[in-house]
């Protein structure tokens, strides 16, 4: 059987299996390298190797945690929550439930507005996750709201905007990677409108996010009050002078990642702005000298469990590349079905899930698959149009659901800020079945009908 298959079926298990994320990505790697042929010391070096992509972007995170845990302490996010929980303690019942609705569906709204913008808008990707989540988990646990439909949101709006919409990081998706490698093995693209090509595959995602928020999470889900991070701000009075500083660190954090992303998207644009923005706090003593160690090191913390996760996920990809089988399970799934155009069709969109679950990315997912799916969907005479919506849904099969995607990693990263929030139950389980089962068959209906 082909190694990089056993090695996701083996991670996942284990994850469900409650085995730490962690250890279940490196006993994946560990079992995928040796039936790849690595051998042992083989499989060590690649996982070894792979581990330093993710060094950075861990760091990355593990300073975004620290500038949150700055703004916390500034009181912003404690205004904000005792604003929101005045608003419920409306004493007439028929008033209190009103307040209640309007503030659950606007801060829902509220949600899946920055998780859209975060990839195109002001494209900051989840850096606004552990900024924004953690104060309102108070203001979640009264109105008794299930985490697992904010996870669902969250998810939603991180993966939906990146494969439907083409700017900002869907401009990189959708032009630069799918039509890029598209064009790259032969098939010509210059007639295709990207939009109309994964509309279908978008309408899927919609679909999942409506049955989450109409159906599945529909119910109230009771949560204890439970501290978040010590951030040395207590129940001292709120500073205007804090406050207003830490409203312009967020601001500059913003804008240098915007500049940065414009710039060149491969810069280190969450590193620099986490720093630019703790530097803020640091210069205008918004946090005291002799709290920062504290502040710091909670916001670390926080972010630590993600960091870990982040470079584990790294060292499974190297391993699955360095086995070579990868390349191997897309081609003999395609020639397997190849006399069957619908179940061929069905059969490369598992592929790309189960690669894309295993990578934890879409992006790197892409310019693997499209060099052998392209000719063979010309081969069985599918469209072009069919061909890019195929190939993009493809990609994007398994981002939501992944254990080690940005786009669960992300939201657990806030709802779990105070411990109650597991990630793979209530972040990997959920958005996998709301999002990659109707993805999947929406992705099979464009390319049956493009």
């Amino acid at each position: 059987m082909n190694a990089v298959l056993v090695a996701v079926l083996v991670m996942l298990i284990l994850a469900v299996a409650r085995v730490h994320v962690v250890l279940a990505l490196f006993t994946g790697a560990l079992v995928g390298g040796l039936l790849g042929g690595l051998g042992l010391d083989g499989t060590m070096v690649a996982f070894q190797e792979g581990l330093s992509g993710g060094a950075k972007i861990a760091l990355s995170y593990a300073l975004l945690g620290a500038f949150a845990m700055a703004v916390a302490s500034s009181g912003l996010p404690r205004l904000l929550a005792e604003w929101l929980i005045g608003r419920l303690g409306v004493e007439s019942p028929g008033a209190r439930r009103a307040a209640v609705a309007a503030t659950k569906w606007g801060m829902l709204a509220g949600i899946l507005a920055m998780s859209v913008m975060s990839q195109n808008l002001i494209p900051v990707h989840i850096a606004f996750i552990p900024l924004i989540i953690p104060p309102l988990l108070t203001v979640f646990n009264r109105m008794r709201l299930d985490r697992r439909l904010v996870a669902c949101i969250m998810t939603f709006g991180l993966t939906t905007t990146y494969m439907y919409i083409p700017v900002g990081f869907g401009n990189i998706f959708l032009n630069d990677i799918l039509l890029g490698n598209i064009r790259k093995a032969g098939l010509d693209t210059s007639g295709i409108a990207i939009m109309h090509a994964m509309g279908i595959p978008a309408l899927g995602m919609l679909a999942g996010l409506a049955i989450a928020v109409l159906v599945s999470y529909r119910r109230p889900r009771d949560y204890e009050d439970r501290p978040i991070a010590d951030t040395g701000d207590g129940e001292e009075p709120i500073s205007r002078y804090r406050v207003s500083v830490a409203l312009v660190a967020i601001l500059v954090t913003f804008l240098i990642q915007v500049v940065m992303q414009a710039r060149d998207a491969e810069a280190d644009s969450l590193l620099v702005g986490a720093l630019a923005g703790l530097a803020v706090f640091m210069g205008t003593g918004a946090v005291k000298w002799r709290q920062a160690d504290d502040v710091f090191t909670s916001g670390m913390k926080m972010m630590a469990l993600i960091g870990f996760i982040m470079i584990t996920a790294q060292g499974f990809a190297a391993v699955m590349t360095a086995t070579g089988e990868v390349e191997s399970l897309v081609t003999t799934t395609a020639e397997i079905f190849a006399g069957n155009r619908a179940i061929a069709a069905l059969a490369m969109l598992v592929v790309g899930l189960v690669v894309t679950m295993g990578i934890g990315s879409s992006f790197s997912t892409l310019p693997i698959i499209t060099a052998i799916y392209v000719p063979l969907c010309a081969t069985m005479g599918f469209s072009p149009v069919a061909t890019v919506a195929l190939i993009g849904t493809a990609g994007a099969l398994g981002d939501a659901g992944s254990p080690a995607s940005d786009s669960t990693l992300g939201p657990t990263s806030g709802l779990n800020a105070d411990g109650q929030h597991d990630h793979i139950r209530d972040s990997v389980i959920p958005t996998f079945i709301h999002f990659n089962i109707p993805l999947l068959l929406a992705g099979w209906l464009a390319t049956m009908v493009l």
